[in-house]
C-alpha cells in the first residue's frame, strides 16, 4: 500500500486511539528483519529516508523548469512532533533554490492587525516551487480554540474560510499536502525532559510547553476536529506516526514523492526555434 493510502485520514478520526509508535515503513517491519539489530534499522531507515530524498530531488526540477503549478506542504504537530527534525531531514536532499521553509509563530503586532490568513497567504508557493510551512493558519482554530480565545462560532465560521482558500490555491494550480505529526504524551514527555538535560538542547525549551501539555487532551481534540473539517481530495490530511523519527522522515518524503509522482511532472517542450542555434 502506498504511503498516501496508508497514512491518509479517515472518518470520524479520534486520534487517542491512534498508535503513534507504529512503523510500517520501518526496515523493522520488513519480513526476515527482525533478527537484526536497532542500530541496524535505524541505518536502514536512514538510507531509505536517503533513496527517497533522491528520488524527490529529481522531480523537483521539473516542477520548477514547468513554472506553472506549485506545492504547498503543511506540517501541524503538537510541540517536539519533529516539525523542525521533518524539514530538514527534506533540505538534505532537495535543491534549496526549489525548496522554501516558512516557520509560522505567534502572530506580530503588525500581523495582528490585519485578518488571520494575511500573513498566510503572502507566503504560499511561487509558480515552480514548493513551499513548507512548520505550522500554519491552523493554529488559528487550535491554540486559538484550546486557550478560549475565539468562540465556538468564530471557529466554526474559520473552518469555513480555511476550506475555501484552499480550495481557491487548489483552483490556481497549487498542490496540497498536509501532515499531522503524531506523537504520544509519552514520547513528549522523554523529549521534553532531554531538551532540559542537554545544555546544547536547553535553548529549545519553552516553559510555555508545559502548560500547553497541560491541556493535552484539549489539543487533541481540536486537531480531530479542524482535520475533519477541512479533509479534501484538493487538501487532504495525512496522520503520520512520529516517535520513530526515522520513519517519521520515510514517511514525510514519501508522502511527498507520492504526490509529485501524480502530478506527472515533464520538462518543458523543447522550443523548435532554438534548435539551429550555436553559440560562437
Amino acid at each position: 500500500m502506498k504511503a498516501c493510502e496508508l497514512f491518509r485520514t479517515r472518518p470520524k478520526l479520534k486520534l487517542r486511539d491512534a498508535d503513534a509508535g507504529r512503523t510500517p515503513l520501518s526496515a523493522a517491519a520488513r519480513p526476515g528483519n527482525k533478527h537484526l539489530a536497532a542500530v541496524d534499522i535505524k541505518e536502514m531507515d536512514k538510507d531509505a529516508a536517503r533513496e527517497l530524498g533522491q528520488r524527490i530531488a529529481g522531480l523537483q526540477p521539473m516542477l520548477f523548469a514547468e513554472r506553472r503549478r506549485k506545492l504547498l506542504l503543511i506540517l501541524q504537530g503538537t510541540d517536539t512532533s519533529g516539525k523542525d527534525g521533518a524539514v530538514k531531514a527534506l533540505f538534505d536532499y532537495v535543491n534549496p533554490m526549489g525548496l522554501r521553509p516558512v516557520a509560522f509563530k505567534a502572530p506580530t503586532e503588525i500581523e495582528k492587525s490585519y485578518d488571520y490568513l494575511w500573513r498566510v497567504h503572502k507566503e504560499v508557493p511561487q509558480a515552480g516551487e514548493i513551499a513548507v510551512f512548520n505550522r500554519s493558519n491552523y493554529e488559528d482554530v487550535l491554540i486559538t480554540r484550546v486557550q478560549g480565545w475565539i468562540s465556538t462560532a468564530e471557529c466554526k465560521r474559520r473552518y469555513a474560510q480555511i476550506r475555501d482558500f484552499e480550495r481557491m490555491l487548489a483552483e490556481t494550480g497549487t498542490t496540497i499536502v498536509k501532515i499531522f505529526l503524531h506523537i504520544s504524551k509519552a514520547e513528549q514527555k522523554e523529549r521534553l525532559q532531554a531538551r532540559l538535560d542537554d545544555p546544547e538542547k536547553q535553548w529549545k525549551f519553552d516553559p510555555a510547553d508545559l502548560e500547553q501539555r497541560e491541556k493535552w487532551d484539549d489539543y487533541l481534540r481540536a486537531y480531530e476536529r479542524a482535520i475533519s473539517e477541512t479533509d479534501a481530495d484538493h487538501a487532504p490530511w495525512y496522520i503520520v506516526p512520529a516517535d520513530s523519527k526515522p520513519h517519521r522522515n520515510i514517511a514525510v518524503a514519501s508522502i511527498l514523492l507520492e504526490t509529485l509522482q501524480g502530478m506527472k511532472l515533464k520538462w518543458p517542450e523543447p522550443n523548435p526555434a532554438l534548435a539551429k542555434v550555436r553559440i560562437k
